[in-house]
């Protein structure tokens, strides 16, 4: 006999799905830097894909999704210890698989890989601001972009796009 939708409703009160906010933000610490960058900003999921902390929930090359690495459906817990990131691609066609080599995963990956400098503008028009060791800038405003007023921010302007040498 099938569970009616209040009996399952009660049941995900019990062992719930989705993630909460604490369990996401121990997930994101959990995945590994990508160097060089922000690591409140970026990190790479298990494939070795670079997402962004932005893009929870989409759909490109630069999303990603917080997975059950021991699927929900097979049993496995909503924690901290059973969290990972993917990319969201990668996380569709992982689906409630487990214990996919890393080189599978990586064949799910989107093809695209991003230089330093495209994912500098990326996080320029996301943050309004560019956050790396050594390389801090922000955006410039429109009245200081039409050179109507002078900001006294000492955090310089970014040159972006970058001027090829």
């Amino acid at each position: 006999m099938a569970t009616s939708i209040p009996e399952e409703r009660e049941k995900e009160k019990e062992r719930p799905r989705l993630f909460g906010s604490k369990v996401r933000d121990a997930c994101w610490q959990n995945a590994d830097v990508v160097p060089g960058r922000h690591p409140e900003r970026w990190r790479k999921d298990v494939a070795g894909n670079i997402v962004c902390k932005r893009f929870w929930g989409c759909l490109g090359c630069l999303c990603f999704q917080y997975d059950h690495i021991i699927p929900f459906s097979k049993g496995g817990e909503t924690t901290a210890e059973n969290c990972q990131i993917l990319q969201s691609r990668v996380n569709r066609m992982k689906s409630d698989k487990q214990q996919i080599p890393r080189s599978d995963l990586e064949g799910f990956s989107c093809e695209v890989q991003f230089s330093d400098k495209e994912l500098d503008i990326v996080e320029m028009a996301v943050y309004g601001d560019v956050v790396r060791p050594g390389n801090q800038c922000r955006c410039r405003t429109i009245a200081e972009t039409l050179g109507r007023q002078k900001l006294k921010n000492s955090l310089a302007a970014c040159e972006l796009p970058y001027k090829e040498i």
